[in-house]
């Protein structure tokens, strides 16, 4: 291999299809189910896919056959299989889903309105995780190019993630004899510390979500008439997170929700910690004045890969300071956000959510919590000693430093879901979601240098796993 050559030829498909393919794909607002229950009407989800699956169409990599799989009543799957040599096989996953607009988008920028500026790609989808389809094709040719053999490569391109995979289970189980075993897995939709090195995702947090709702009475009435006799919605439903965690310090007190931590993470977090320094938590746009829950950086990473925290997400009941009278609201609903340590049951921990927020409510108020997401999370096996030594010489290859990794505090259902389907396989997560690239929030943007770097590391992997496969 040549790795100079390799990233040259990258870097030049990068720009000439994939930044322009990622420009496109920007402007389509492809809303995960979850936030769009029409999408089938809309169609956004068919046009992103159909834009993928026309780029895939084109590309000059030997053995190479595509399709749009589709199982009744679920969103779509672009599916692709490279044959390769050896009878090793690889995954490569990505999704083409997004998170809805979210407000706070600087001027001139938005959602749907993609922008190159300084390096970077903003727009919502393009790092999470429109580019992985691209990415990983794009590898695979770069291979080819050189002659650098490689195993079967299968992809799978979903638009369900950010609505937590729900139809994934269907074709995994729809199409695992056309793939038959996989020993490797490759996921591009986590993160990286810095834009400096190579890092791979060794844990996941899992979720357990859903809207509490408390109704308390069956119309609004005059505050001056009510207050002091009819008990606010919203006090109650503060009362009830109170069971949950402790307002002052954001502990989640349950222990049904907290799960030890191995050491072997403890010492990642710690050497993360070392490289990241002051990115840990300066990488946050904290508001002036605001401090962190915690100072110590490793404490700080393990807080938000192996410990639960809980989240409002949004609310309804509560209208705009504009138009908000002197009203007692008959009701507040709140969308929570339970993340869960990577080994414990997301549905487990959703049911048990859902007793501590309905039993014995405050001044017998009609209380409901309505689950709408629960995922387990994600902790990887041993890395082999082959993969291991590939990721270091990759990340020292194409970015002249060697690789890192830690855990991330966002879930992808999808790497339980496989790592039950193939508990052989080892793993390579890793991303491009990098400090204030700002995943599902505004100004999310792509990395178009690291992402390159990123997609060299991709093929240089391959080809050892496929030198792995030919030495055994």
């Amino acid at each position: 291999m040549n790795p100079e050559h390799l990233l040259s030829a990258i870097s030049i498909q990068w720009d000439a299809e994939i930044v322009p393919q990622l420009t496109e794909y920007i402007r389509i607002p492809a809303k995960s189910p979850h936030f769009d229950p029409q999408w089938e009407v809309n169609g956004h989800i068919e046009r992103a896919i159909r834009l993928a699956e026309a780029w895939v169409g084109k590309q000059p990599v030997r053995g190479l056959t595509f399709e749009i799989v589709r199982l009744p009543g679920r969103t779509p799957l672009l599916y692709f299989d490279v044959a390769g040599t050896g009878g090793r096989s690889v995954l490569l996953y990505g999704h083409l889903d997004k998170q809805p607009e979210m407000v706070g988008w600087r001027e001139g920028f938005g959602p749907w309105d993609p922008l190159l500026e300084n390096g970077k790609l903003y727009g919502r989808g393009s790092a999470d995780d429109g580019y992985a389809v691209f990415a990983a094709l794009a590898a695979i040719g770069a291979l080819q190019a050189q002659g650098i053999a490689h195993s079967r490569c299968i992809g799978m391109i979903e638009t369900c993630e950010e609505s937590g995979s729900y139809d994934l289970p269907a074709y995994l189980d729809a199409l695992a004899p056309r793939m038959g075993k996989v020993d490797f897995v490759v996921g591009l939709d986590s993160g990286c510390g810095d834009y400096e090195r190579l890092w791979a995702t060794t844990s996941l947090r899992g979720l357990a979500g859903g809207r509490l709702t408390v109704e308390v009475l069956t119309e609004g009435v005059h505050s001056g008439d009510a207050s002091g006799i009819v008990p606010s919605s919203f006090r109650i439903a503060r009362k009830l997170l109170d069971r949950i965690e402790d307002a002052a310090t954001g502990h989640v007190l349950p222990s049904e929700f907290h799960a030890p931590i191995p050491a072997e993470r403890v010492e990642q977090a710690g050497r993360a910690a070392e490289i990241l320094g002051d990115i840990v938590i300066g990488k946050y746009p904290f508001a002036d004045g605001t401090q962190p829950m915690v100072t110590d950086r490793a404490e700080a990473l393990l807080n938000r890969t192996w410990r639960p925290a809980l989240s409002v997400v949004g609310a309804d009941g509560l209208p705009s300071s504009a138009n908000a009278g002197n009203v007692l609201r008959p009701q507040t609903s709140l969308k929570l956000s339970l993340r869960l340590p990577p080994p414990i049951d997301g549905d487990h921990a959703s049911q048990h959510l859902k007793r501590l927020l309905e039993a014995d409510p405050p001044y017998g108020a009609n209380v409901h919590f309505d689950h709408e997401s629960g995922a387990t999370g994600w902790n990887a096996p041993p890395t082999q000693a082959w993969l291991g030594r590939a990721i270091d010489e990759a990340s020292s290859l194409f970015y002249d430093k060697p690789a890192a990794a830690m855990g991330e505090g966002g879930t992808i259902p999808f790497m339980a879901m496989l790592g039950k389907h193939f508990p052989e396989a080892q793993f390579l997560i890793t991303g491009v979601l990098g400090p204030h690239a700002n995943a599902h929030g505004p100004n999310e943007f792509l990395h178009v240098s690291y992402a390159k770097k990123l997609t060299a590391c991709v093929a240089f992997v391959l080809a050892a796993h496929a030198g792995e496969g030919a030495q055994g």
